[in-house]
């Protein structure tokens, strides 16, 4: 079964038709969604968000919380739709160590959205809201556009990308770097995992693509980029605002017991400021009240039971958790067969066919006759949504095997050492780890670190 024709199946569910009649009315009204269990959150705002078309920010606890969800918005098939926003930070801003592939993926998420010709979902955490951002008008005056076809002189590129503290060097690795090689520039903005080649022709243009670092090839043909400094940095010129703030079209938030989200962004502007050093650091940060007194001009839907604020209006929803099965598949059998008498339609959810034909082989086994729908994907966590009488259950947990989520994140990738890379160490080589000092390498069974 296809993502499509999966959501199709909550077509006519009443609590997400009263969310989408809600959704519509003016802004300012606080919503308690009492009674979501599990993945039936996302589900719920992948359904709101085929409705309205509008975006939707989702503000979670943790990183870990924010990135499940996340992960889960891509499996219901809404990657092009979802975007991850991240602190700058490796931890938190109270640290001050600063996290490059975090800080390109977050001015990313503000390039898009301020250039914005779709509606996006927008999901992140307390280390990320807690950081003010540029304004709009700010980053589009430190911004330049460029458009294959542009008149417009490499000396002029050169000098802006100077202007803005790119390192010219002589082949782009990193963000904020650019090179000049004759009638090409490379250019490695803040708001794009990969480099821009721009080829020109005299003055003109000729051509725009992103192209590979590690072997220079070129990716994907482009009409038009934009050249972000690290807007992250303090010395970039502009108004500070709330990310809150930065919608400035109409939004929806989401939250899961905001009390709590509150608390936390209260106690890391209190860290912070004990911690660092910084006379300007508050000019940086957003407190727990300004959080709160913006989030009461939007709409907000809370999932919890913590909440921040006193409703406006309730909706109920019937669902409940996915049972334990601690690996008993007689139990799970029994399960299944009762719900199915009670007239409830079973899902189970799988990105594996492996895993399916498993089930199915353990059935035939111990002589369970139960008909489930396959699902060729998988959602964190499994759910029982009673108003359907529809029961959505996931291998991971009926297997109690490690679900783990995907982000975007190309930094592994570049700082791995691949395998024809490690067939050229010898024993006796010294090595640089980036955790443990240098060693020697002892052969692929053991290295000896001295750090």
């Amino acid at each position: 079964m296809e993502t499509s024709t999966f959501l199709k199946y909550f077509e006519g569910h009443s609590g997400i038709a009263k969310v989408v009649k809600k959704a519509d009315a003016p802004p300012g009204e606080q919503i308690h969604l009492h009674g979501l269990i599990g993945s039936a959150k996302t589900i719920l705002l992948a359904k709101i968000f085929q409705e309205i078309q509008l975006n939707c920010v989702v503000l979670l606890n943790d990183r870990e919380e924010a990135a499940y969800f996340y992960d889960d918005l891509n499996n219901l098939g809404f990657a092009e739709n979802t975007l991850f926003f991240p602190s700058s930070y490796k931890r938190s801003v109270q640290y001050d160590s600063p996290e490059q592939e975090n800080i390109v993926q977050r001015t990313g998420v503000l390039n898009l959205l301020s250039t914005a010709e779709k509606p996006y979902f927008v999901v992140s955490y307390p280390e990320a809201i807690i950081e003010k951002v540029i304004s709009n008008d700010s980053l589009e005056t430190n911004t330049l556009q460029v458009k294959s076809g542009d008149k417009i002189s490499i000396d002029f590129i050169n000098e802006f990308l100077y202007e803005y503290g790119f390192e010219r060097v002589d082949f782009v690795y990193e963000p904020g770097q650019f090179s000049v090689r004759g009638s090409i520039v490379d250019i490695f903005s803040f708001s794009n995992e990969d480099p821009f080649r721009l080829d020109f022709f005299g003055d003109e243009v000729d051509s725009i693509r992103t192209f590979d670092i590690e072997n220079q090839l070129s990716k994907d043909r482009l009409n038009k980029i934009t050249i972000v400094p690290n807007i992250q940095n303090s010395s970039v010129e502009g108004d500070r605002i709330s990310f809150i703030d930065f919608q400035e079209q109409k939004s929806l938030m989401f939250g899961n017991n905001l009390n709590q989200f509150f608390d936390r962004i209260a106690e890391l502007y209190r860290q912070t400021i004990v911690s660092r050093e910084d006379e300007n650091i508050a000019e940086l940060l957003l407190t727990s009240g300004e959080l709160e007194k913006q989030l009461k001009t939007k709409t907000v839907f809370d999932f919890g039971n913590d909440l921040a604020f006193s409703p406006d209006e309730r909706i109920d929803f019937n669902t409940s958790k996915q049972p334990v099965f601690n690996k008993n598949f007689e139990l799970l059998g029994t399960n299944l067969t009762e719900h199915s008498k009670n007239g409830y339609e079973i899902f189970i959810l799988s990105s594996q066919e492996k895993q399916i034909e498993r089930l199915q082989s353990i059935f035939k086994d111990t002589d369970v006759k139960v008909t489930f729908n396959p699902v060729n994907f998988v959602l964190h966590e499994g759910f029982i949504d009673h108003e359907l009488r529809a029961c959505f259950y996931t291998d991971h947990q009926i297997f109690e095997r490690y679900h783990r989520f995907k982000l975007k994140n190309r930094k592994a990738q570049r700082e791995a050492i691949s395998l024809k890379e490690l067939n050229k160490l010898h024993p006796g080589d010294y090595v640089v780890h980036i955790d443990h000092g240098i060693g020697k390498f002892a052969g692929l069974a053991r290295t000896e670190v001295n750090g």
